[in-house]
């Protein structure tokens, strides 16, 4: 198992004065120093209003934060949405199956992903987009994810909305 215990105190120390996507950064920081990920998103959800919209990107070039856009019903729905579990893809086919935006991913050099939702309250409020290249989220990584990023994604979720 590797020792994260140097990531972990970076984004302690980031999160304690981060101030509102602030904390988004922070949490970026700790994936890519621990999983690795070429793009990473905040992806706000309202359920109430069925709309969705993004919060924090690592690469405001091709996927600015803006707007907001209704939420796309279907297999991807019903797994991150309605099973709250991890979607995970490690091929740029499997991806198109599921996202519209697979072309512009694909172009970003990313061909794998995982969609971690995070919910508080016992209600589904963001979903955190971790991207690389193809087949990089192994079983390990994606366990990893579960033991040093979800914990921390919350806490990034707290210090954005104050």
């Amino acid at each position: 198992m590797t020792d994260h215990s140097d990531a972990i105190a970076r984004f302690d120390a980031a999160i304690a004065t981060a101030k509102g996507p602030e904390a988004f950064e922070a949490l970026q920081v700790l994936v890519q120093a621990t999983v690795g990920a070429k793009l990473v998103t905040v992806m706000i959800v309202d359920m109430e209003n069925e709309l969705s919209r993004r919060a924090y990107t690592s690469d405001p070039v091709s996927y600015p934060t803006s707007g907001t856009k209704p939420l796309n019903y279907g297999p991807w729905f019903d797994i991150v949405h309605k099973q709250r579990a991890f979607f995970i893809a490690n091929t740029i086919e499997d991806i198109a199956k599921v996202l519209f935006d697979h072309e512009l991913i694909n172009e970003l050099g990313c061909q794998s992903i995982v969609n971690m939702p995070i919910i508080m309250g016992d209600t589904l409020i963001a979903v955190v987009n971790m991207l690389n290249v193809e087949g990089h989220f192994t079983p390990e990584r994606v366990q990893m994810i579960r033991d040093v990023i979800a914990i921390p994604a919350k806490l990034a979720m707290l210090v954005a909305r104050q």
